[in-house]
Order: structure tokens, then sequence, then C-alpha cells
């Protein structure tokens, strides 16, 4: 058996925490080290914790677990990178194109190191189902997807990162409902046009608490988009329409269990008797592997040698286009955003 693969953690908030449990549970890493810039009170006794991120990628690990505000995450991805240490990071791996473009080339530079984004929504149960489903071809091609992804609001802390466009990049598009563009992706293999509208319609903050959008590909399927951050109940739907049927996976196994019992819905198109009301079959999925299943194929990745499936760089790399590119879409909101500047 391989040696196990020692780990630092840069970032020891939410998502660092998520990240130091899967790497405990998992018997092929062990946790070494880890810094934040505000030090936490507990949770991570077991680690090393040290003064900036230099000294954790200094410290004696083989990878490092990136999971900083936006800002931060390319400096950090770089440094780790040409340091000659293997990178997971969160997503979105920057605030920018220039950013992703920055971690990509520091990639291209050492071929040889496995570098991952935590794009964990391809993991869970309901979307791994459907996708075995489309690729089975049993309902033929895809038509068109539609997603919706919404919560009411975030942390309630007032002086919460998310909030400000210099650490964050971006609203609701770019922290969550980013997730459901990766999935647009993944099952109909990215888009070339796009139209939207984005608005700010009710948090008084800077940045947008809703996107509208509508894509299209080369073969003509186009994806519909609501990502929200006033979804009061919060919202997560993925409906997949294809030639001969449709799957659907509805709600979410989200650690705060706010959000419907994850579901996935599948059926054939009836004509005559059932038309428009075709019987389904539905499957309770209501555990969430993601966390698990992401570190999994991180550790096989460093152990092979294998390339990234999920959560590739060049993943990534589209993702965010298509969030720019529904800000850029949309005039209004330009204005709208460059008098906030001004302003």
């Amino acid at each position: 058996m391989a040696n196990p693969i020692k780990v630092g953690i840069v970032g020891l908030g939410k998502m660092g925490g998520i990240r130091a449990n899967t790497i405990r549970e998992n018997d092929h890493t062990v946790l070494v080290s880890g810094t934040d810039a505000a030090p936490p009170e507990k949770g991570f006794e077991d680690l090393e914790f040290l003064p900036d991120y230099q000294s954790v990628i200094n410290s004696d690990v083989d990878a490092i677990f990136v999971c900083t505000p936006n800002r931060f995450i390319p400096d950090v991805v770089v440094a780790a990178l040409d340091a000659g240490k293997h990178v997971f990071c969160e997503k979105p791996p920057g605030r920018n194109m220039a950013d992703i473009e920055r971690i990509i080339e520091a990639e291209k530079r050492h071929p040889g190191l496995v570098v991952k984004v935590g794009f964990n929504h391809r993991y869970h149960f309901g979307i791994m189902e459907a996708k075995k489903l489309v690729n089975s071809g049993e309902y033929g091609k895809i038509l068109w997807v539609r997603g919706i992804y919404g919560k009411a609001e975030g942390s309630g802390k007032p002086n919460e990162w998310r909030n400000d466009p210099g650490m964050a990049g971006g609203g609701i598009l770019f922290d969550q409902g980013i997730h459901m563009l990766d999935l647009f992706n993944y099952f109909c293999g990215g888009f070339t046009e796009i139209k939207s509208m984005v608005t700010t319609a009710y948090w008084n903050f800077p940045m947008e608490d809703n996107a509208f959008a509508l894509l299209r590909n080369d073969r003509n399927q186009i994806a519909m988009l609501h990502s929200s951050f006033t979804q009061w109940k919060h919202r997560f739907t993925l409906e997949i329409f294809m030639e001969d049927g449709y799957v659907i996976v509805d709600g979410m196994p989200s650690g705060t269990r706010s959000y419907r019992d994850e579901w996935i819905i599948q059926a054939r198109k009836h004509l005559g008797f059932a038309i428009g009301n075709p019987p389904e079959s539905k499957t309770f999925c209501n555990t969430d592997p993601s966390w698990d299943l992401e570190l999994a194929e991180f550790v096989k990745c460093i152990h092979t040698g294998q390339p990234v499936q999920n959560g590739t760089t060049a993943d990534a790399r589209e993702v965010m286009r298509l969030v720019f590119g529904i800000y850029d879409a949309d005039d209004n909101f330009q204005e709208e955003q460059a008098n906030k500047r001004q302003g």
C-alpha cells in the first residue's frame, strides 16, 4: 500500500472543516498542518497550526487543500504548485478569468502534479445516476435542461467575505449558481450562446442576488438557469428532457437539511392515454457521498498518475467563462455595476 498522503489546509473555515473531516476519514490521507487568518478555537487540534500559507506549503506535506476566500485562491495554488505540491482547491478558483488562467499556466509548468477543483455536485447520488441514464441513451439525446438553485440568505454575519466584490468576485451566480452551470456543461458539453437578465432584487449588497440565463450550444441544446438569493424555500432542481423521456434530480442532501430530500425521477414519454402524465419511477437518494468521492479521486490520481476526470482546471475555466458571459450579456446589469463602482 502506498504511503498516506500528507495534507496541509489553507483556510480553516466552513469548507476547511468539511475537508478536514473527510481527510481524517480517508485511509490514504493524514492531516498535518493548516493556517487561517482567524485561528479557529476548536476542531483542528490534530494539526500543526502555522502562521501563513507559505509555512503550510513548506511543511512536511504532499498536498495542499485551498479553502480560502476567492481572492486568495490563485496565489496559494500557484505557490503550492511551484513548490511541488499537489493541489485541491475550492470553487471558483479565483475572482476572474485571469485568475484561472494563472492557475492553468502553473499547472502546465508542473505536469506531474495533480490539480483538482471542488465541483462536488457531480458526485451527488442523484447526479451520478442521472449521468448514467443519459449516457445509456435509453431516452435518446438531450433536447433541453432546466435548473433552479436558490437559497434565502448567507451566513448572517455582517462582514461575510462573500458580500465583498473584492473578495468574492461575484454574487449568488458565482457562489452557488456556478454549480448548476457546471452540471449543464457536464451533461451537455458546453455552450456558445448566452442571453441573460441579472439583478440585485432584494438584498442590500453590491452584487447580484438573482440571475436568469438562457444558453445554447452547437447541437441546439438549450439550458435555462435561475440562480437565486431570494429563494425563501431552498431549492435544487435539475430537469433533463430527452427525445423519449426525462430525468429529474429534485432536492439535495445538504448539511443544513434545508433543501428538500433528494430524489431522482425518470419516465418515458407516453402518447395516447398517458400523454402529459407518464408513470414515473422515483428513487430516494438522500445521503451525500460527494466529499468522500472527490477526495477519493484526488488520492487515486496522485497514486496512479491518472488524469483528473471531474473538477479539472478546464472544467473551471469553462464554467467561469459562462458566469462572466452571463454577467456581460445583460447591459443593464453592467451599467448598474459600473455606477456602483463609481458611487
